[in-house]
């Protein structure tokens, strides 16, 4: 069985991939890569093809990971459809996450990358940090990575039907 994850943000240069690779890597320390594939997607098509921001690919390359090879892609019905988890960047990610999956499918995969985090947070919205500088990919890559330990928790356990499962919209 394989694990499809997608992490989602308007272009698809900063917020999701980003967030693609930081879990890839997670997932493959936690020895989970084989069984789990990470993709990032944008809710627009307006960067399609473009590679990283080079200030996020600097910030990947900072923590030794290549990221030169991505192209931005929009989100398709059939790719989110077959996602066991969706994970959207920020609230503006919602809506056309929903009207793509539908609601019921929505309320089922969907969920923001910081609704992943140690502890409760008050904004799970992760800002763009495309308007700023540097500092904001920093900041972007604190709040991913704050919440990656979760999430390949959340992984762990859907991988595993011995585990107990969490209610619907509990967190784990």
């Amino acid at each position: 069985m394989t694990y499809r994850i997608v992490t989602v943000c308007t272009g698809n240069i900063c917020r999701s991939p980003l967030a693609e690779y930081a879990l890839r890597e997670a997932l493959g320390d936690a020895g989970l890569g084989q069984q789990v594939e990470v993709t990032s997607v944008g809710t627009s098509g307006w960067e399609i093809g473009n590679p990283i921001d080079p200030r996020a690919g600097a910030l990947l390359r900072r923590h030794g990971v290549d990221a030169r090879a991505h192209r931005a892609r929009q989100m398709s019905s059939a790719e989110l459809q077959g996602a066991d988890l969706v994970l959207a960047l920020d609230h503006d990610h919602l809506a056309p996450l929903e009207e793509l999956l539908g609601a019921a499918a929505a309320q089922q995969k969907v969920r923001m990358v910081r609704d992943f985090a140690p502890t409760p947070v008050q904004d799970t919205g992760i800002r763009d940090p495309w308007y700023g500088d540097e500092s904001d990919f920093e900041l972007a890559w604190e709040q991913i990575d704050e919440a990656v330990g979760g999430i390949v928790e959340h992984v762990r356990a859907a991988l595993d039907p011995r585990a107990p499962r969490p209610a619907a919209g509990e967190r784990q």
